[in-house]
Order: structure tokens, then C-alpha cells, then sequence
């Protein structure tokens, strides 16, 4: 139970409905209505903190356009559901990194860009830098590259949605970070 408390044959019943959705929510014609729904409109908060952010930057213009891909930039921090971390992360900012992870709504998603963010860059020896950011909050895309190129991270949207397509309504993970090549 999830902090409700139920008596007698309340209890069954809510029991009862709860196997009762699970089992209809992953029925695959509803799953595949649903995730479609979460694959086409990821709204993304992009944490830029080097230069990585001009990839982000040429992939919103008009050359590469993501938002074809549905992922349109949004200005709210709780109704974001992708986390676009860019560069290099100390290891003051990655607290904030965590909050932020941990107030964005289920189901939610990480793409790591850059070699800072991968393993700490040109930055490696310094002692505030995060050598790998998977150690702050779960990543399901890494794009190597210093920056890498727009090409690289519409390449990890779509590797994301194809993650998305195949996972189940419930928010389990399905599989290991993927690595744009």
C-alpha cells in the first residue's frame, strides 16, 4: 500500500483494482498509445556550463530543428521530463543537478553531452570537478565529444525515443545507458 489505509474488504478491492490496472496499463495497444504520446514530447531543462551549449544552441535553430522531434524547450523545472546536462559539473553544482533531477515528474530522462560531463574533460585533475556525471543522477544517453556536433545530439534524441518505444508504461528501465557513436 501506498500510505492508505484500508479496512476490511476495502482493502481487497483496492487491491483487486490496482492488479487489475497494471495489467491493462501494459496491454500492448495502451502502452504503445502511451509511450508514443512520452516519445514525441519531451520537454527538456538543458543545464549548460561550458561550451557544449552551442550544440544545443545550433540544434534549436533552424537547420537542425529538434522541436520536429518534439522535444520543445520548456520554462518549468517540474513539467520537464528530459535533463540535458552539458560540460563540466563540479561538484557544488551537483547538488543542484540532484534537486533538479529529483523535482522533475516520472518518467523522467538524461542525456549527458560532452567529454566534460563523460569524464571530466580538460578538467580531470581538477578537484572539484565530477569525472563521470552518472554519478549523480542516472544517465540514459551519453554523446562524447568536445563539443560535439548538433548531428550527435539529435542522434541521442532519437536513440532516446527509441528507448522510450520500447520501455514499459510503469518507468522501469529496460536497459544501460546508450552511447552515441
Amino acid at each position: 500500500m501506498d500510505g492508505g489505509v484500508y479496512f476490511g474488504r476495502l482493502s481487497r478491492v483496492v487491491e483487486a483494482l490496482r492488479r487489475f490496472a497494471g495489467k491493462t496499463v501494459e496491454f500492448d495497444p495502451i502502452r504503445r498509445l502511451v509511450n508514443w504520446g512520452r516519445l514525441y514530447s519531451l520537454w527538456p531543462v538543458h543545464v549548460t556550463t561550458s561550451c557544449c551549449s552551442v550544440a544545443l544552441g545550433a540544434g534549436m535553430g533552424a537547420r537542425f530543428d529538434y522541436e520536429r522531434f518534439g522535444v520543445l524547450p520548456f520554462g518549468s523545472l517540474r513539467q520537464n521530463d528530459l535533463i540535458i546536462i552539458e560540460g563540466t559539473l563540479t561538484y557544488k553544482f551537483a547538488k543542484r543537478i540532484r534537486r533538479i533531477y529529483d523535482q522533475m515528474p516520472e518518467p523522467k530522462y538524461v542525456i549527458a553531452i560532452g567529454a566534460c560531463a563523460l569524464s571530466g574533460g580538460i578538467f580531470r585533475d581538477a578537484y572539484s570537478i565530477v569525472k563521470d556525471v552518472s554519478k549523480v543522477v542516472p544517465v540514459d544517453v551519453f554523446v562524447p565529444g568536445c563539443p560535439p556536433r548538433p548531428e550527435a545530439l539529435g542522434r541521442a534524441v532519437m536513440l532516446l525515443q527509441e528507448k522510450i518505444r520500447r520501455s514499459k508504461v510503469s518507468g522501469e528501465p529496460i536497459e544501460t545507458p546508450i552511447v552515441v557513436r
